[in-house]
This record gives C-alpha cells, structure tokens and sequence, in this order.
C-alpha cells in the first residue's frame, strides 16, 4: 500500500474552505483517501489518520476557527 504525504491532508483542509474538528478532519480523511490509508510527513511515517492529524497538531499546522480549525498556505512546508 502506498503512503500519502500529510501535505495532501493540509491542501484538503485548504481547499474545502471549512472548519474542521479533530473527529470531522479524521472522517474526511478516510473518506477522502480510505479507512485504511497510511500517512507520512518529512518527518514521520506509516501513521493513520488519527495519528497524522495528531501529529500535525502539534507541529501547529492548525490555525482555530469558528467551529474548530483550519490551515493556511504558510503552514505547508514545500520540499
């Protein structure tokens, strides 16, 4: 099975032009890329949904908003 990099995830979240919760993200994810999607960063990999979203809150990829979180084009590394 391949991995997905989480900056897919981040552009998802760009693109969808909406908050998200924790849970909400996670079932875009699997709905999006599979239940069974595996994730990796430029600093992680093989993680589920859950975990990459975790990870990625605490590398502070998520900026609140009403509702929840979202992201912006700054908080994607491009390399």
């Amino acid at each position: 099975m391949s991995s997905i990099h989480g900056h897919e995830v981040l552009q998802m979240i760009l693109s969808s032009e909406t908050a998200f919760t924790k849970t909400s993200l996670i079932d875009a994810i699997h709905k999006q890329f599979g239940n069974d999607s595996r994730f990796h960063t430029c600093s992680a990999e093989n993680m589920t949904a859950t975990e990459l979203v975790d990870f990625l809150e605490r590398k502070g990829k998520f900026i609140p908003a009403e509702g929840g979180f979202t992201t912006s084009e700054n908080k994607i590394c491009h390399h």
